[in-house]
């Protein structure tokens, strides 16, 4: 469950979000809007890399004010470069690396890192360079070192921004089936159209929340 009540952000004297009240038990969030909109904010919000200027964020019962190490455990965050989260040499030892602070047996971190990758297609590359993979990939592998955690929330900001339609399809295919509650942040109107529910923001307000037919025709509407 996530709880917004009265969220604001302000940044550089603008106000980025504001008057945010939320209740999301659903599986499957969708949040659009324009560039400037405060999408980005708001997925940063769930999991403590934002704080609220007014009001409060709660996830899975806890403050994200008080307890942001607590929750970032248990929500993963994909960002839109997964360049950005590429951090070492080969595929494997970067999913591995997810789980550096488990304490687990090493032939352990092996099997979860051969099986996430297996679950994923990117078995046969797990002892390629990382930075070497083509984008899709790439964005795959980003999602297997977040999802090898099992987190109970995962948050995507633009997952498919940087992608061809193929990989595009395969994202949306593999986030149809993923257990996890799922904000995704994105301009991709099909990816979020079969989603229990959108939010729209503009200049920082909430314009529609619903399901994904009305909200994205409202969306749709503001951007003509």
């Amino acid at each position: 469950m996530i709880e917004l009540t009265g969220v604001g952000v302000r940044l550089a004297e603008r106000d980025v979000l504001d008057g945010l009240t939320l209740t999301l038990p659903e599986r499957r969030i969708g949040v659009a809007g324009a560039n400037g909109s405060g999408k980005s904010t708001f997925a940063r919000l769930l999991n403590g890399l934002a704080l609220p200027t007014t009001g409060t964020v709660r996830v899975l019962g806890m403050d994200t004010r008080r307890e942001a190490a607590k929750i970032r455990r248990r929500v993963g965050f994909l960002f839109t470069d997964p360049d950005a989260q590429i951090v070492m040499p080969t595929v494997a030892e970067d999913v591995a690396f997810s789980l550096r602070r488990r304490g687990l047996p090493k032939a352990e971190v092996a099997a979860l890192v051969e099986e996430v990758l297996s679950r994923y297609g990117l078995a046969a590359h797990a002892d390629h360079p990382a930075h070497q993979l083509s984008g899709g990939q790439k964005q795959l592998l980003a999602l297997c070192s977040v999802l090898v955690l099992e987190p109970d929330i995962l948050v995507m900001d633009e997952p498919t921004t940087l992608l061809d339609l193929r990989n595009s399809r395969q994202v949306a295919r593999i986030l149809r089936d993923l257990p996890q509650q799922l904000v995704v942040v994105s301009h991709d109107l099909a990816l979020l159209a079969d989603f229990d529910r959108v939010l729209v923001l503009d200049q920082g307000k909430l314009v529609a929340d619903g399901p994904p037919e009305p909200a994205l025709g409202h969306y749709r509407d503001l951007m003509a």
